[in-house]
């Protein structure tokens, strides 16, 4: 069953307009349909079997390509298709803001249009977002049980299992170096398009807001290979500003920035690398975060990341070169965009406004790097995935969360726990297993002076659910005295993209220490149990036998 559009849309409306319009009703309807309503327990899947290259039968990790990936997110009941949206009236972000206001940003599915109305025009897909976004995509990539009804438990079995990936090899990554596959074998070659042939505009590259400055290739991993740093790829956003010329957005901070800035200081004019769509799940994962050391530590040199993709894969991922360059690119990728980034300050250009990834309107670059396009290889029917920046968790994060644990474990002999979560930027979740006074601000004050993101650090007790945002409020509300259980930074490194900030990537910080204070640090002589706890000892067996008693009826019941 595909999902139809409504056949009438309204005229113009404003983002708020549209979120109570007749058209989010219809596109309401249509989670509804699909079994995502609020009455849901679980999700159903919206499945359009055969078509675009969707069969009943899911592939499992590894995936080597996007294809694959969608096609076990449909098996897993996370995937919802529409034949067709009206992006000019901007009902894909409309569209998802109301599914994550429904379920969350962990709990909404992943959505694919298979036509959008861009410019005027109905242009062929299909369009995906949130491909990464649920709870349960965590241990789907590594091909782990998902744990029925209990995403918590899900996502920590994921968390374990990168753990013990590093542990197994002695605190590093694995690698399989990735296999070189013939043109022939290649489908990301099936079509090749040069020179003035060449439009990006007549992809389905959506404008996201309203308010961004225009459309965006904002999933691409731009591979770059420089002569003292090594090879690299990382996620940067690309502004479309005509059929051949794209706006260039690395960070300062960004291997990839680092990377033009360097072959500019050997005084080269240009640089030349590729831009590959339609990744794997595991290549865009490693794309977007630092899971794979970017020249820290052991590494002097941003590590080979397809070789790592390879080794967290158990697989090799299979590369095909660029037509222009050296550089190896994921064959089975959508689409690869190979094209010259000038260096020379009086060709850059502004670009932005962009939606950023705190959910905020991010300001304009007055001169950014722009980059002519050469040649785009394609699948025939390329796929391609828009990130919803901003409004969803973009890749799966069970990797990163395993990654800094082990360093914090190393640091903090009290380690519980540790997640950043992405639907509240800025905001760190720390537990700990508190023995003496002091140790909550300790602890905290170790991840405030290391993330950047790390805004605000909550320190919580072993008991705490870092996962669960109530639990860790109630932590707050009843175990945390501001005075003098808090910390303040006045100015350190920030994350460039908070709006927040007044100085450019600086930012003051708190450590909140809600733990149950000691005596020591201020705390009553006993802290009282909460009710919970009192039930678990005084009742031991009562959960379970609730569970067996009235779990139906509470399963069955109908949410209003």
């Amino acid at each position: 069953m595909t999902t139809k559009k409504p056949e009438q849309t309204p005229e113009n409306p404003s983002r708020r307009e549209f979120l109570g319009s007749t058209a989010t009703a219809s596109v309401l309807s249509a989670l509804a349909a699909a079994g995502y309503t609020q009455e849901s327990k679980a999700a159903t899947p919206l499945v359009a079997s055969g078509a675009s290259g969707l069969g009943k039968s899911a592939p499992q990790a590894p995936f080597d390509s996007l294809r694959d990936w969608t096609a076990a997110m449909e098996a897993h009941g996370l995937l919802m298709r529409f034949d067709r949206i009206d992006q000019d009236e901007y009902e894909i972000p409309a569209l998802f803001f109301n599914a994550t206001d429904m379920y969350t940003m962990y709990g909404a599915p992943c959505m694919m249009f298979d036509k959008v109305k861009i410019e005027g025009k109905w242009v062929d897909g299909p369009v995906l977002i949130n491909t990464q976004g649920h709870w349960n995509c965590d241990a789907i990539i590594w091909n782990l049980p998902v744990v029925p009804g209990d995403h918590y438990a899900t996502y920590r079995s994921a968390v374990a299992y990168i753990e013990k990936v590093f542990a197994d090899n002695d605190g590093e990554l694995p690698e399989i170096a990735p296999v070189e596959v013939k043109r022939s074998k290649a489908p990301v070659k099936e079509v090749v398009v040069t020179g003035d042939d060449i439009d990006i505009n007549k992809f389905a590259f959506v404008k996201t807001n309203p308010a961004d400055a225009g459309r965006y290739v904002n999933t691409g991993s731009h591979f770059m290979v420089d002569e003292e740093l090594g090879a690299n790829f990382g996620t940067y956003r690309a502004q479309i500003k005509g059929p051949r010329k794209l706006g260039i957005n690395p960070e300062p901070n960004q291997t990839g920035y680092k990377m033009l800035m360097a072959a500019r200081d050997r005084g080269e004019t240009s640089v030349s690398y590729s831009i590959v769509l339609g990744q794997d799940p595991v290549v865009w994962m490693l794309s977007g975060t630092r899971l794979a050391p970017r020249g820290f530590g052991k590494t002097p040199k941003p590590a080979d990341e397809l070789a790592i993709a390879g080794g967290l894969r158990g697989k090799a991922v299979e590369v095909v070169k660029s037509e222009n360059t050296d550089i190896m690119v994921p064959a089975h990728a959508e689409m690869v965009i190979e094209g010259t980034v000038d260096l020379r300050e009086e060709t850059f250009e502004p670009e932005g406004p962009f939606g950023e990834m705190f959910g905020y309107l991010g300001p304009v670059k007055e001169k950014n790097f722009v980059m002519t396009i050469d040649t785009i290889t394609h699948r025939k029917k390329p796929w391609f995935m828009n990130a919803m920046t901003g409004m969803q968790r973009g890749y799966v994060t069970s990797g990163i969360d395993a990654a800094y644990s082990i360093s914090l474990r190393n640091q903090i002999p009290q380690f519980v726990a540790y997640t950043n979560p992405q639907d509240t930027m800025g905001i760190v979740v720390l537990s700990i297993d508190k023995t003496g006074p002091g140790q909550g601000i300790k602890s905290g004050m170790a991840i405030a002076k290391r993330n950047p993101i790390a805004k605000i650090v909550i320190v919580v007790d072993k008991d705490i659910n870092i996962y669960d945002r109530t639990d860790v409020m109630f932590a707050i509300g009843s175990r945390w005295q501001p005075d003098p259980a808090s910390e303040i930074i006045s100015e350190t490194l920030g994350l460039m993209t908070d709006p927040s900030q007044v100085k450019y990537a600086r930012t003051s910080k708190i450590v909140i220490d809600a733990t149950r204070q000691l005596p020591g640090e201020g705390g009553k002589a006993e802290f009282a149990k909460t009710n919970r706890e009192l039930l678990k000892a005084g009742a031991p067996d009562s959960f379970a036998r609730a569970k067996e008693a009235f779990g139906e009826a509470l399963e069955n019941w109908k949410r209003v």
